[in-house]
């Protein structure tokens, strides 16, 4: 058992300390009696394998049951409330995509299954590969990689293999906007590259200037989230993807604030080479707690020849006068960088819920969806105009950022953040993008409605009002929470780990 490290309650609330199931336990208490074999029982394990008796806590079913689902109520979920966790598109998974999902012809099927037995699940990614690379403008699309991030890393891998495989070997530099995602960079210095940055010009677009001059035959190229991380659409967009094509480069778009763009603009037909995709976030895979991220690598014509392998493809064409369907199975691309991923990425958890969600919208209503999440955004971003100040204030695409501090005040962002969850709103993200001091970045997605818009803005003015006439509340938050604010350095520096075990137990044995 691993205990949560320090915590301090503020001073306005109460931390209740919850037990943990070994504290519920008692001895000779069960939770399940199962019936006496009526089959010959088997050899037990060499003597050498076993153990003495676990430690395991002894409860009733009941016991158990009621202790998850307590903790459980401690947890705030895109189900339960707002979820406004800037350049994340927290947005609500519509349930029909779970049920499809556990269809028991996709839920128990194999990755090692001979193809003709799973040709459903490999139509599915087929049929998914196409849709991402027509809704994106790209020539190819791999299913694999198992995250954003992963994402970035594959493209990178392309690009340089791209490059090499023309005997350019001295592009050693990837050019980065510092309004670009923490990855990126992280992505290109896990391959020994060089990262350059690109500072923003007064509209938070890339600064034209500083890109010619980083320009030359040693870029790879450039990384691009755009809409960038400050929800901002690059107005030069064009001129900048000439710039770094003029010189050789590659262009790879992070597509992770792609919910701004559905249906409207495809980044293969701006000029993009390569993109990944955040199926967990435009598509609406459940992505809370961690998982399971979903990346898929859109690319243009030449760059398909390096993507992972295997990619599903038809192997025969089908007769449709005859009745008989194409026959799916695995292809590898001629040049391929290698597999990204086991078996070929997160089937159930990941493609079959976005086929859903792309089936279920239409072309018509995944552009509703990119028209009605920018519409949420600029219409928080002019109720909190005068309230807080918004450093890059023009029209925005799916977020905005935000400053959360005040003059004469002490309250910070993170103040602010933590006051919401007392009126029962997640925060924003914080402190991100950095070229914003004090960020807040606030991205509502299509998912809320105005009523909930509204109750959120009144509630962020109510809180710069509390800054100014009682910070002290605002500094202490959150104050009516099961757990006050956390001391998250102390909880970092001297870490906790606790293993429950009952008196006098042998460690040793």
């Amino acid at each position: 058992m691993v205990s949560a490290s320090s915590t301090t309650s503020s001073p306005l609330s109460a931390t209740i300390v919850e037990p943990t199931i070994f504290d519920l336990s008692s001895r000779g208490r069960v939770g399940v009696r199962m019936p006496e074999s009526d089959v010959p029982a088997a050899e037990p394990p060499p003597q050498h394998l076993l153990r003495p008796e676990l430690p395991l806590p002894e409860l009733a079913e009941v016991d158990v049951v009621r202790h998850y689902m307590r903790l459980s109520k401690f947890n705030y979920s895109v189900d339960g409330g707002f979820y406004p966790l800037g350049s994340c598109t927290m947005k609500y998974n519509p349930k029909i995509n779970e049920d499809v999902c556990r269809l028991p012809g996709f839920l128990f099927t194999h990755p090692l299954q001979p193809i003709e037995t799973v040709q459903g699940n490999l139509a599915l990614m087929y049929q998914l590969q196409e849709w991402l690379k027509e809704i994106a403008g790209f020539a190819a699309v791999t299913l694999q990689p198992a995250a954003g991030a992963h994402g970035e890393f594959t493209g990178v891998l392309m690009m340089r293999a791209y490059h090499k495989s023309r005997g350019d070997d001295k592009r050693v530099k990837m050019l980065i906007p510092d309004a670009a995602h923490g990855t990126n960079p992280a992505s290109v210095g896990m391959m020994g590259m060089t990262v350059v940055t690109i500072p923003s010009d007064e509209r938070g677009n890339v600064d034209l200037k500083a890109l010619e001059a980083a320009c030359d035959d040693t870029v790879v190229g450039m990384m691009l989230t755009n809409p960038n991380t400050l929800g901002l659409f690059d107005e030069n967009i064009e001129k900048v993807i000439a710039l770094v094509h003029g010189c050789g480069g590659l262009m790879y778009g992070d597509g992770a604030n792609l919910n701004a763009l559905l249906g409207i603009v495809r980044p293969g037909d701006l000029g993009f080479d390569v993109m990944h995709f955040n199926l967990h976030k435009t598509f609406a895979v459940p992505h809370g707690g961690g998982g399971p991220g979903v990346g898929p690598v859109g690319v243009a014509a030449r760059l398909a020849d390096f993507l992972p392998e295997p990619l599903v493809g038809i192997l025969e064409e089908g007769d449709e006068d005859k009745d008989m369907p194409p026959l799916y199975g695995y292809m590898k691309p001629a040049k391929s960088i290698g597999r990204m991923k086991a078996f070929h990425g997160h089937f159930g958890g990941g493609f079959v819920r976005s086929f859903t969600y792309i089936a279920m919208h239409g072309p018509d209503g995944l552009k509703d969806i990119a028209q009605y999440a920018v519409l949420n955004a600029n219409y928080l971003q002019a109720r909190l105009r005068d309230t807080y100040h918004i450093p890059f204030d023009r029209i925005c695409m799916h977020e905005f950022v935000a400053e959360g501090q005040f003059e004469g005040s002490d309250v910070r962002a993170l103040d602010i953040s933590k006051r919401l969850m007392d009126y029962n709103f997640h925060p924003p993200t914080n402190y991100f993008p950095l070229i914003v001091h004090e960020a807040l970045m606030i991205e509502p997605t299509e998912t809320e409605n105005k009523d909930t818009l509204d109750a959120f803005a009144e509630t962020m003015i109510k809180i710069a009002e509390e800054a100014k006439t009682n910070s002290a509340i605002v500094k202490s938050a959150p104050n009516n929470t099961q757990f006050g604010r956390m001391d998250e350095v102390k909880a970092a520096r001297e870490l906790v780990l606790c293993c429950w075990l009952p008196e006098n137990y042998d460690l040793s044995a």
